[in-house]
Formats: C-alpha cells, sequence, structure tokens
C-alpha cells in the first residue's frame, strides 16, 4: 500500500523500479529505518532520555571489568550478549540494539546532543543504502 502511494506520488507506472524514487525522495529502506530507531534508542538508553527497563538492558563494554583496560574502551561500544536461539534471541531489543548501535562508527557514536546524533545516522545510513545502486547505475 505504502508503495502504491509513493508511486503516486511521483507519478511512476507499475513496473518501474522504486529505488531511483527513494534516492530522489531522499526515503531510506526498511532495514535502514529500523535499524536508525534502534540507534536512536540505544543513544538515548545511554544518554539516560529513554525509560530505565531499556536503558537496564543495554550496557557499555567498558563497564566489564576485564574490558575496561583494553585500547578499545574509548570506543563507546555496546557489550553484545549472546542468546540461545538465533532466530527469536538475536530479535530481542538487547541484541538487536547493540548491533545496530556497534555497527555506527566512531564520530556518529560519539555525537554530542540528541540533535546532532539523528542527523549523522540518517546520513550514513542513507549513503550505506544507496551506495551498491549507485556503483550499478555508473557502470
Amino acid at each position: 500500500m505504502r508503495e502504491l502511494k509513493r508511486r503516486e506520488l511521483c507519478a511512476a507506472k507499475k513496473y518501474d523500479h522504486i529505488t531511483p524514487l527513494l534516492r530522489e525522495l531522499h526515503w531510506r529502506r526498511v532495514p535502514e529505518r529500523i535499524q536508525f530507531r534502534l540507534c536512536v534508542l540505544a543513544y538515548r538508553c545511554l544518554t539516560g532520555t529513554a525509560p530505565q527497563y531499556l536503558a537496564d538492558t543495554l550496557s557499555l563494554s567498558t563497564n566489564v571489568a576485564a574490558r575496561c583496560r583494553l585500547r578499545s574502551a574509548d570506543s563507546r561500544t555496546l557489550q553484545l550478549l549472546s542468546t540461545r536461539r538465533t532466530t527469536l534471541g538475536d530479535r530481542a531489543f538487547f541484541v538487536a540494539a547493540a548491533r545496530a548501535w556497534n555497527s555506527l562508527p566512531l564520530e556518529i557514536r560519539n555525537s554530542g546532543s540528541l540533535l546532532t546524533f539523528p542527523r549523522m545516522t540518517k546520513t550514513y545510513l542513507f549513503q550505506l543504502s544507496f551506495a551498491n545502486w549507485t556503483l550499478l547505475t555508473l557502470l
């Protein structure tokens, strides 16, 4: 249904590719939108502006005694806990948010405010989403 609305908005035909339209409108794909939401929630958990029940599930890897003296302690990565079930357990918030957060570049993770973090994250995910498509159109 949403794809139909996007096509009507741009006057695209039924069998036209949607990727150029998404790029032109500067919209992200669904997986990048989910990753953006997870990253913003993880940022809010780390800054203390998220609900406490979510903030309790995430912890920085520097809080682990064995990792606090490593060179990677400055990277602000989240501790990635293992789960028993790969299909259902990896969809849990504390696993999915930690993976999404750890996949961001360091300069985005060290962002200073809640105003700059979403902007930088959206730009990064948009570039990541359409990098392969841009290379294919140039060939």
